[in-house]
């Protein structure tokens, strides 16, 4: 029963990232994200400035055009290019901030990796974000998320939850460092990446040798 059925705020999640290539995993969490905690709505945010890493991105017209092709075909999936469009760094409290003035009766959750977990007390004006969104740690089948974490998080432990994913060996650093080395093609990396996706790396020749 979705959420303005029953009178309750709507659920909006928060997915952001690189994108430098979308992959299966993404895929695999966003519709996880959007079962497991009964979304209305998921927006996909494509990272503008990363200002916390230390490689160049891609274009960002490319990792906007890759996001949408991997998502065109998941229900309730917003790509959302509201950070690439900002000027200087990208912080995840401003954009919160903004999804929360546009939405002003829903609940807010956000999505993250558990090494984003990890170093959450590094974000900018982390107190701040766990008052405005719940976090849900992506816990794949392999991790072990230690409840000394979340203790470390009290008495606000109670806006952590885990999204549980099933075990999935595809990263987008492997994708380019395998595409870089010449190892695989661009088609060849249809199976990590959704296939128009990989059809967009082949036409644009992305992440190749040189």
């Amino acid at each position: 029963m979705s959420a303005e059925a029953t009178h309750e705020p709507r659920r909006i999640g928060v997915f952001g990232g690189a994108f430098d290539p979308p992959h299966n995993a993404h895929v695999a969490l966003v519709r996880a994200a959007l079962a497991q905690f009964d979304l209305d709505a998921l927006h996909i945010i494509p990272t503008g400035h990363a200002w916390h890493k230390a490689r160049a991105l891609s274009a960002p017209e490319h990792r906007l055009a890759m996001t949408r092709l991997a998502f065109a075909n998941v229900p309730g999936v917003v790509v959302d290019d509201r950070e690439l469009q900002r000027m200087g760094p990208t912080f995840t409290i401003d954009t919160l901030k903004t999804l929360q003035a546009e939405n002003p009766e829903c609940q807010l959750y956000l999505f993250i990796g558990a090494d984003q977990f990890a170093a959450f007390r590094q974000w900018h004006k982390w107190q701040e974000i766990l008052e405005i969104a719940i976090i849900c740690i992506a816990d794949r089948a392999e991790s072990m998320l230690a409840q000394t974490q979340f203790d470390a998080y009290a008495p606000h432990n109670h806006r952590f939850f885990t999204l549980k994913l099933p075990l999935m060996s595809v990263s987008a650093t492997q994708v380019r460092r395998l595409m870089a080395s010449g190892v695989a093609t661009a088609e060849a990396v249809a199976k990590w990446v959704p296939e128009p996706v990989a059809r967009y790396i082949s036409l644009h020749q992305l992440y190749g040798p040189g």
